[in-house]
């Protein structure tokens, strides 16, 4: 089964959004408002000393601030640095840069068409991405499906990072700090802010391909950047990207296949090609990705200028599951079916703005960004059994139902320096924000409906479907001084009114003290909030695989009330961190800042509550599945429920190092050293919620904890060298994850067992070489030595073999940080002109 194509991206469209960029006169937008000129381009510093970067994440002065010189840990990564990853995904392309952002491996069901990411361990809701300082919408696709499936990610619905073209960035800024105060919710693991290119002449097109070394994964990308000066004040800079990424199977043999009693059943089982290899659910889905991106601007005048940005992306992808076996309905599928869940996704975001200068001295800034995702849901290759049963007919193809997310925020900001005789001017800066979310589930068809659903992937039902919004108004201030020439103070504040859980006030204390210019200590303090994602409140499904059927229950809906869960509250979080800045010789910088970040009332997704086929069970479960109105496979014999609630208090705890060094060897070329470094733990300090309803059973099992505590590496290490002698380049990075491990429950539901990954060391090549001044040519290895992650837990594979049990089929831990694909070799083309 292949990946339906794409549809191309339509010309219409981009000439549109060209020619609409070019009369409503875009500008580059930052998190300040200076008035630079929109023909003016601003890059990252260079690689071999990205701590000399000016940045504007976390910081409102009017002229930004280098990031060596911030009183908060920033990382800044241009763009040579991200095309270096082999890869050409922005999530992989952060993840192998910054250890302290971890990608998910592997997904369960829809979750696996769209893998997230976490930053300091933190589930990816509490990261809040910006795009040119503008806050970007979030991915319609909920992970739910839980241990051992989406671990540390379950319940994540982030922005989708994949629909941003790496060939359109100049840079990213990411704040590894609390920063709620500043940019409001989502911000309590810190900030990704990606900015845009806004060259005016110029561009490059380069296309790579690449696939795993024990195969599947075949990939193939190609992109083009440009950049166009329409008049001596404007500018217009446009990408678009294409790419494909094929199928990968890392699944182990499935025992129901090689059953002696289902061969004896089913004789004709053994002669099914391709056996025993009959289930390919573990691995990467396979998709078709059109992207488009333009970022533009004109100088009205000296003072005033007019800006804009979007993108549009373009998503076809195709899951697979697990193998159904040939009696299940043997005549349509007589050698059994592996159903695919699909997703047609669209995509796109458009900001338009204004700025100035007033009085040459007041600086604003006014903007508006709508975002828009829907996911069309399929499942092919599959039937509705009832429905073949009772009518003698069913379609193998279904529509299953449709997610879809939009977010229209609006900002103002205004700025001013003072200079009131403190050692320098204060800056002082305050904005409002309006913001309104909305969320839907569309209903499945007819047929994907019809009693348990088709196969895989039941359609969603009537009481799953809804349409949900809530809005929020917010006012900021910022003040920052220099009340001695050493001491940097940055105060700020931030109100917040949501139409559906009041008000809340955040703040954040931010310092740095300068002893010499090689050293400066630092630290912030600051408190946060992140009100539950409508996704969280109102996502409701069934999960079914051949054995089980488990439904996510809304925590809003008046079934959740039956098993002691009455909605969900808001996070809240305190956030600490001290460190220094160190430069010991030339050239060299060292940064070391340690953090604490406790989050009480956080929302997590239960474990498996059990209704009915486990060792033991609660007839509440049962209740709630009958009062939500789920209709279950009659053939499955075990059943249960999840459900998302403010279960636990944790506290996470870390430390992040920074070395870069840049060393010049005269005709023997340069090396630029580096060395990141992250050490992370997380502890649930307190369980809130003890449901008697449950009884025996806890809300939160032995999996769940260890997806909160474990799952994550203790600590990991990059060490890079990058070499440049005349046409050639070398980059080598050495990356060392720390231990994680993850519980599993047995097939009874009531015994866990943990799976352990060891300490990992992953090696990352690149040699190019500028053959032409214009052409440049590279080969490299991501995981070069081709490592695994350990295996699951030999004792729990050794009990669901003998049980016959599909799960055995999943040998390979999708917590890995490292992926479960093993090495992937590629080639790069490269012309820029």
């Amino acid at each position: 089964m292949q990946t339906r194509p794409a549809s191309p991206l339509p010309l219409s469209m981009s000439v549109g959004a060209l020619i609409l960029a070019l009369q409503s006169g875009v500008v580059y937008a930052e998190t300040t408002t200076s008035t630079t000129p929109a023909t003016s381009t601003t890059t990252a510093a260079p690689s071999e000393n990205p701590v000399e970067a000016v940045v504007v994440t976390g910081v409102r002065r009017v002229s930004g601030l280098k990031a060596v010189d911030s009183a908060s840990p920033i990382t800044v990564l241009d763009a040579a640095t991200l095309k270096r990853t082999g890869q050409p995904d922005l999530v992989q392309a952060l993840a192998q840069n910054v250890p302290s952002f971890t990608a998910q491996a592997a997904g369960g069901d829809t979750a696996s068409l769209t893998l997230a990411a976490q930053l300091r361990g933190l589930n990816p809701n509490d990261t809040l991405v910006l795009i040119n300082g503008k806050r970007r919408h979030t991915n319609a696709n909920l992970a739910v499906d839980g241990n051992p499936f989406n671990g540390p990610f379950n319940g994540s619905a982030a922005t989708d990072l994949s629909l941003i073209p790496i060939a359109a960035i100049d840079h990213i800024e990411i704040l590894q700090d609390g920063a709620a105060a500043q940019y409001g919710t989502d911000a309590i693991a810190g900030v990704v802010n990606i900015i845009l290119k806004k060259d005016a002449s110029g561009g490059s097109v380069s296309t790579t391909g690449g696939q795993y070394i024990d195969g599947g994964g075949k990939t193939a990308d190609a992109s083009v950047n440009a950049g166009f000066a329409p008049t001596d004040s404007s500018f217009i800079n446009v990408t678009a990207e294409t790419k494909f990424h094929g199928h990968s199977v890392r699944s182990s043999i499935d025992p129901r296949v090689t059953s002696p009693a289902n061969i004896a059943a089913m004789p004709h089982l053994t002669s099914v090609p391709g056996y025993p290899n009959l289930s390919p659910v573990v691995g990467d889905a396979a998709y078709h990705l059109n992207l488009f991106s333009v970022n533009a601007g004109i100088d009205l005048n000296e003072d005033l200028q007019l800006y804009g940005f979007g993108t549009y992306g373009e998503k076809t992808s195709n899951a697979y599951e697990i193998y159904r076996l040939p009696n299940a309905l043997p005549a349509l599928y007589p050698n059994g079916f592996v159903p695919s869940e699909t997703i047609d996704e669209k995509d796109f975001a458009i900001t338009t703005g204004i700025k100035g200068r007033l009085w040459d001295k007041w600086h604003w800034d006014l903007s508006t960004t709508y975002g828009s995702d829907s996911d069309e849901l399929g499942n092919i290759n599959t039937a509705n059994i009832s429905l073949y049963q009772d009518t003698g007919s069913t379609p193998t193809e279904f529509h299953v139902g449709k997610f879809k997310t939009t977010q229209w925020t609006t900002n103002l900001d205004v700025s001013r320096e003072f200079d009131i005789g403190l050692a320098k001017p204060i800056n002082l800066a305050f904005g409002t924000e309006y913001r309104k979310d909305t969320y839907a589930i569309g209903q499945g068809d007819p047929a994907s409906t019809y009693k348990e659903g088709s196969q895989a992937f039941p359609g969603f039902l009537a009481t799953d479907a809804g349409n949900h919004s809530r809005n929020n108004t917010s006012l900021y201030v910022d003040l920052a001084a220099n009340p001695l020439e050493k001491l940097k103070v940055d105060l700020a504040g931030r109100y917040e009114k949501y139409s559906d859980f009041g008000s809340t006030r955040v703040g954040k204390l931010t310092a740095r003290y300068d002893f010499v210019p090689e050293f400066a200590i630092r630290g912030t303090v600051s408190n946060g909030f992140r009100a539950p994602t409508l996704a969280e409140e109102y996502y409701s499904a069934t999960n079914v695989r051949p054995d089980s059927a488990t439904v996510q229950l809304p925590p809003n809906a008046p079934a959740a009330a039956l098993i002691g869960i009455n909605g969900l509250k808001p996070e809240k979080s305190q956030n600490y961190s001290v460190g220094f800045v160190f430069k010991p010789i030339p050239k060299a910088t060292i940064t070391l800042d340690a953090y604490q970040i406790d989050i009480r009332d956080r929302i997590v997704n239960s474990g498996t509550l059990n209704g009915s086929g486990y060792a033991v069970n609660s007839p509440a479960v049962r209740s709630a599945i009958i009062a939500n109105g789920n209709i279950l496979d009659p053939s499955v014999t075990k059943t249960g429920i999840s459900i998302f609630s403010n279960a636990v208090d944790t506290r996470t705890k870390g430390a992040e190092l920074v070395f870069n060094y840049a060393s010049d060897y005269q005709d023997y070329g340069r090396v630029d050293w580096s060395v990141a470094a992250s050490y992370n733990t997380t502890d649930v300090v307190k369980i809130n919620q003890i449901p008697s309803q449950l009884a025996p059973q806890r809300l939160l099992d032995q999996a769940a904890i260890s997806d909160l505590e474990t799952a994550t590496p203790k600590y990991r290490v990059n060490l890079g060298a990058l070499y440049r002698n005349g046409p050639w380049t070398v980059s080598l990075r050495e990356s060392i994850y720390g231990p994680s491990s993850e519980y599993s429950a047995a097939p009874d539901g009531q015994t866990f067992y943990k799976s352990t990954i060891s300490t990992k060391f992953i090696t990352d090549l690149e040699i190019a070489n500028r053959i032409t001044p214009s052409v440049t040519v590279a080969i490299g290895a991501n995981n070069l030595f081709n490592q695994y992650p350990n295996k699951v837990n030999g004792e729990l594979l050794a009990i669901e073999q003998a049980q016959g049990s599909f799960l055995a089929g999943r040998d390979l831990p999708s917590f890995s940080p490292i992926g479960i694909n093993g090495g992937y070799y590629y080639g790069k083309l490269t012309y820029t002109f």
